[in-house]
């Protein structure tokens, strides 16, 4: 009967190692809890982005408006009744030289 008894105690204790210690118990659900939030939030950047780009996919088929914009900022266009300037920024001071001095000759 000892024996049997000092067994099941080994088993359990052998169960409850795999349970609390293993990479497949606790340690291995806390994990996952951890990739399925990160993931989440993932999917819900993700899911914003995509409301946004069908946002502008609407306006650019729609209306006239988002496509003259697009054209001018990235294919730098101008209207007909418009003026175009373009300010350059000045150039900064040229800086001397560095002279050498007499300990490094």
């Amino acid at each position: 009967m000892k024996w049997l008894a000092a067994a099941l105690l080994v088993a359990i204790a052998l169960l409850q190692y795999r349970v609390w210690v293993s990479d497949d118990g606790v340690r291995g659900l806390a994990r996952l809890k951890h990739a399925v939030a990160a993931q989440r939030t993932e999917n819900e950047q993700l899911a914003e982005r995509n409301r946004q780009l069908a946002a502008e996919v609407r306006d650019l088929k729609t209306g006239m408006e988002a496509l003259e914009e697009r054209a001018r900022s990235e294919l730098g266009m101008v209207a007909h009744n418009e003026t175009f300037y373009q300010v350059v920024p000045a150039r900064p001071a040229a800086t001397p030289a560095p002279t050498r001095t007499a300990a490094a000759r």
